[in-house]
């Protein structure tokens, strides 16, 4: 069961809308990795902005008539929503949007006491219940929060049942851009045709086999700028990162073989397998832990509820809601 806190439209839709602002949706990461440019400044030779001075907790930070409410307050404000909702809220803009938006809620409901609507049949209702609504929230929480740790027999289970999640691959890896790439061409060189890519790879490769090698020939000719200058080194990678064709290749590769040219939207990648292992249970531990412990938390609330719902002697009438 999941208990939710209900917010006015106004404050919900200025949380939507204006603090909600959630990070990219993950997705496997392309095998050409190139870091986004820094963003330019729109006044470049405006002076830097000092720091704003620090507010005390005790601070009044919002009046709205006699009204009046702090920072401390504001910000519980702020901890009381959702994750999601509040990952915005750093940015000053979307606080004093949602600072805004508080006061039009606030200045609704001094409104609505001024003509006694507080004391309507109607909102006694639903003030009780979006009271107990909030108590059920934070009753729930605590049951759940109440869940012990998964044992070490759930642990093995996952891990013996989804091995492959804990499998890796280091890999470096040469990346031949082609026309139409989102990976842009580098300075002073050419934008090659595919057939030009590939002949380009294949060059590289007889190379680096005749001696040459792999973390110089990355350094002067891949087009993956983001780690060429570490020898096309990508560290360590579980499967669902890459792009398909790519992990695919690495997955399959042996330790300190070169792969033949292997085609993406990006180009044409040369991978050097590095190592292949899979993590060990106790290195696995502690992920498999985290993956757990929401079912855990979630399996020991209902268990909870359902003993406080029998303690209850809950009964319905049948001639109202039926057998």
């Amino acid at each position: 069961m999941k208990y939710l806190l209900p917010l006015s439209g106004i404050l919900a839709s200025a949380i939507l809308v204006v603090a909600q602002t959630p990070p990219p949706a993950s997705a496997p990461k392309p095998a050409a990795v190139v870091p986004a440019p820094k963003p330019a400044s729109t006044n470049p030779g405006a002076a830097p902005t000092s720091a704003p001075a620090p507010v005390a907790p005790d601070a009044v930070v919002i009046t709205i008539g006699d009204e009046k409410i702090t920072k401390a307050q504001f910000e519980l404000i702020m901890a009381a929503l959702p994750e999601q909702q509040r990952a915005g809220l750093g940015n000053p803009a979307n606080r004093k949007a949602l600072a805004e938006s508080l006061s039009e809620l606030k200045t609704l409901a001094q409104e609505g006491r001024a003509r006694k609507i507080d004391q309507t049949p109607q909102a006694q209702s639903e003030m009780k219940l979006r009271a107990e609504q909030i108590l059920a929230q934070l009753m729930y929480q605590q049951l759940a929060n109440s869940a012990k740790p998964p044992d070490a027999a759930a642990v093995q289970a996952y891990y013996d049942l989804h091995k492959a999640e804990f499998e890796q691959v280091h890999a470096k890896h040469i990346l031949i851009r082609v026309q139409g790439s989102q990976v842009p061409v580098r300075t002073g060189k050419k934008d090659l045709t595919d057939a030009e890519a590939l002949a380009k790879a294949q060059e590289i490769r007889a190379k680096i086999v005749a001696g040459a090698k792999f973390e110089d020939q990355a350094k002067l000719e891949s087009d993956d700028t983001g780690n060429a200058p570490e020898g096309g080194d990508l560290g360590s990678f579980p499967k669902g990162m890459m792009a398909p064709p790519f992990e695919q290749a690495a997955f399959a590769g042996k330790p300190g073989e070169i792969t033949e040219p292997i085609k993406t939207q990006f180009g044409y990648h040369l991978i050097l397998v590095v190592s292949h292992e899979t993590k060990t249970m106790d290195q696995a531990r502690p992920e498999i832990e985290a993956k757990l412990k929401p079912q855990a938390s979630q399996a020991a609330a209902q268990t909870a509820l359902q003993e406080l719902k029998a303690k209850k002697n809950i009964t319905f009438n049948e001639a109202y809601f039926g057998k």
